[in-house]
């Protein structure tokens, strides 16, 4: 992800979610990264398609930066510049995969462990099947509903035999 996609995300989240956002703080770490790699021999990062053509310092300004780079520069022959590339997927399941062998816990746990999570857990605030489908980014209700086995129904009001009223 990068920076300018982070305000996207983060104004989309915070209709749903409530709570105090420590990304933030993640933004603030990632623009001192980037002021110090300014100060050194540092080309920006790689800016996909003509853009690098069309904007000439985009790949040096921050919005464009990754929020999670990549700890090594890669060196570009061509124009013999530095650039950062995002962090590669594996160092996060790597990383992960520490964690729960740290932890000790007796289950495989993925990054997409996290996302089933998120969704039961939105399921479980009783949160519209649809608000979890575009969050989720998913094109079709079907998948969403997938979901709904692993959260006891709660519904808010019990239905009643027409005998009742």
């Amino acid at each position: 992800m990068r920076i300018k996609d982070y305000g996207r995300t983060l104004r989309k989240r915070k209709q749903y979610v409530q709570q105090p956002d420590l990304l933030l703080v993640g933004v603030d770490v990632s623009k001192a990264k980037h002021d110090a790699c300014l100060q050194t021999s540092y080309g920006g990062v790689f800016v996909p398609g003509s853009l690098e053509k069309k904007y000439k310092n985009a790949a040096r300004e921050f919005i464009w930066q990754w929020f999670f780079p990549a700890q090594e520069l890669t060196h570009v022959f061509e124009s013999g510049e530095n650039r950062h590339f995002h962090i590669h997927e594996t160092s996060l399941q790597k990383a992960l995969r520490s964690a729960v062998l740290k932890a000790k816990i007796p289950k495989r746990i993925t990054s997409h462990t996290f996302r089933h999570s998120f969704a039961s857990h939105l399921l479980q605030a009783n949160y519209d099947i649809r608000t979890i489908q575009e969050l989720l980014g998913h094109t079709d209700v079907r998948t969403t509903m997938i979901y709904t086995h692993t959260v006891k129904s709660s519904t808010l009001k019990e239905a009643k035999s027409p005998l009742d009223f």
